[in-house]
């Protein structure tokens, strides 16, 4: 896959933003405090209750998938048998894995801390 220099270009501008975001933030992320007693739950098409999770569990859960998507972009940024083009192409679908993740922002007490897909900031 080749990019052109303007792709390219956005996506260091964007892994660059992450890299800063990432530095500056050692403040642990806050639920938002309307989830705290809440559940998550996973009903049938009929209606039956099929599972039903705490949602500051399911917090933990995605916030622990970002995490992991963070490490995966950090090896990827730094791999060093990876042409620039195909750390480019990698990190499309890391981006994109980040916008499919936006769903679950209503969790997050901060928007500093929400998921941000290829539009975000």
């Amino acid at each position: 896959m080749d990019l052109d220099t303007d792709t390219l270009y956005d996506l260091m501008v964007e892994a660059a933003r992450q890299v800063r975001d990432e530095s500056e933030s050692s403040v642990k992320v806050q639920m938002h405090k309307r989830m705290l007693d809440g559940a998550v739950q996973i009903t049938a098409s009929d209606g039956r209750l099929i599972k039903e999770v705490p949602v500051l569990q399911f917090f933990r859960k995605v916030t622990s998938v970002r995490e992991k998507l963070r490490v995966l972009e950090q090896k990827l940024n730094n791999h060093k048998s990876l042409s620039v083009d195909e750390k480019a192409e990698l990190q499309v679908f890391l981006t994109r894995s980040y916008g499919s993740l936006t769903t679950f922002n209503f969790l997050f007490a901060a928007d500093d801390d929400r998921f941000k897909g290829v539009g975000g900031n």
